[in-house]
């Protein structure tokens, strides 16, 4: 029987299986989520009276071995039952008759599903936090490790001027430093407490909705009740801009070891094992990873718009429609995740060539060191450039790099500033406190 159905009443099969549609199957991922939130919640009526001391010892126990279960995956959700949230009060009301009917006072499934999702949310933020605070770390590693290894730069993907595998790597870690300053933004909406605003207007009951907050270990509780309710959608959607920041990054990098790892350009490899190769020419080695990262933190991307769509001509409420959040962002949570992981896989291993830029294409690549030379001479700029571009176009032009690039300003060749970007990540770091 739903939560919500009287006696005697029926549920047509297939309006039963459209609204539930995928819920199950999410709410799988709520399930410890929603055993939290209770645990929280009778402990607040216990409190104000509206659990007896016994009763809410009985069901704190119950709850603890659902939990439990949950923990070691041995929990499911039985196909009578609707949602995660109803599974969990049939568990109780069967093992405990009166005293399990008793959970739901002062609640509605809007703000039980608001809060799962809160705490989801938080919870899987900071895990993609951590995961990418890894990756970070690693790229800053590489950025010292090869800050003496050149690598060509490009604009318009031509090649520009001379870079290094230390700036390119360092580039990256700094992308991740602003980047967390958006997950901190979608950290703080997720971390407020719901619980208590009922279906959006509250309750007679006398709750302490800041108990549960303190209990919960919330920032802060959001305090209009019908506010609340529309948090739902919007704290997705927050989450969802704060982990497409990160896809961007990643996306980015991806692409950039596509091109790196091309033949045509050779600045990097990986170990075979970490490749792929083709049915039908034997000398392939595909960057299969990159490309799913690519496309999958590409698609990632798409997730705010997507729930911009479905959620932004909704009135205040509760709306069914908010339901379809779960199916939209959750599988995306899980993508980024894997990215950031198979991100960390392949780079740990990654294999840079030396001395790339002696090769004779590239001797262009030298002349605005040519260019700075002479205005180092006291020669004016615009016609340092003109003497080098008209010695480039007859074909006689050419330089030493190795006596000519003395690059030391804050964030060039010979001044990574890798310290203070690591310093730039420890105080955006602190925001998640």
């Amino acid at each position: 029987m739903k939560l919500w159905q009287k006696d005697g009443s029926t549920v047509n099969e297939q309006i039963e299986k459209f609204t539930v549609g995928r819920d199950k199957e999410f709410d799988l991922l709520l399930a410890a989520h929603d055993v939290t939130g209770s645990l929280a919640h009778i402990e607040m009526l216990a409190e104000v009276g509206l659990l007896g001391r016994e009763e809410h010892l009985l069901i704190r126990q119950e709850l603890n071995s659902i939990l439990a279960s949950i923990r070691e995956s041995k929990f499911s959700i039985d196909n009578g039952a609707e949602d995660i949230h109803s599974q969990i009060e049939a568990m109780l009301t069967e093992r405990l008759g009166e005293a399990g009917k008793k959970i739901h006072s002062g609640r509605s499934r809007n703000d039980q599903v608001a809060l799962d999702i809160k705490l989801y949310l938080r919870a899987e933020i900071l895990f993609i936090r951590d995961e990418a605070k890894s990756l970070f770390d690693l790229l800053i590693s590489l950025s010292e490790k090869y800050k003496n290894h050149l690598l060509p730069g490009y604009t318009h993907l031509q090649i520009a001027m001379p870079s290094s595998f230390g700036l390119w790597f360092g580039a990256y870690a700094e992308s991740l430093v602003d980047d967390f300053e958006v997950l901190s933004a979608s950290y703080h909406v997720a971390n407020k407490n719901p619980l208590g605003s009922g279906a959006g207007y509250g309750s007679s009951f006398p709750l302490d909705r800041e108990r549960t907050t303190r209990i919960l270990g919330f920032e802060s509780l959001n305090h209009n009740s019908v506010y609340a309710q529309m948090t739902r959608g919007k704290a997705e959607k927050m989450a969802a801009i704060g982990l497409s920041s990160i896809a961007a990054t990643l996306s980015r990098l991806a692409m950039d070891c596509c091109l790196y790892m091309n033949q045509n350009f050779g600045f990097i490899s990986f170990p075979g094992e970490l490749t792929t190769g083709s049915s039908i020419m034997p000398h392939k080695k595909n960057p299969d990873v990159f490309e799913l990262i690519r496309a999958r933190c590409n698609r990632m991307q798409s997730i705010p718009n997507e729930l911009t769509l479905l959620t932004g001509n909704l009135p205040s409420g509760y709306h069914r429609d908010l339901q379809l959040t779960k199916e939209i962002l959750f599988p995306a949570i899980e993508d980024l995740k894997a990215c950031l992981q198979m991100a960390m896989l392949m780079l740990s291993q990654i294999q840079v060539r030396d001395h790339i830029l002696e090769e004779e294409k590239y001797k262009y690549i030298f002349s605005v060191e040519a260019v700075n030379e002479l205005v180092n001479q006291g020669v004016p700029f615009r016609e340092a450039y003109q003497r080098i571009g008209n010695e480039i176009e007859k074909g006689n032009f050419s330089f030493d790099y190795k006596k000519g690039l003395h690059h030391t300003h804050e964030g060039s060749l010979g001044n990574l500033h890798n310290g203070e970007i690591v310093e730039e990540m420890n105080r955006v770091l602190k925001k998640f406190a």
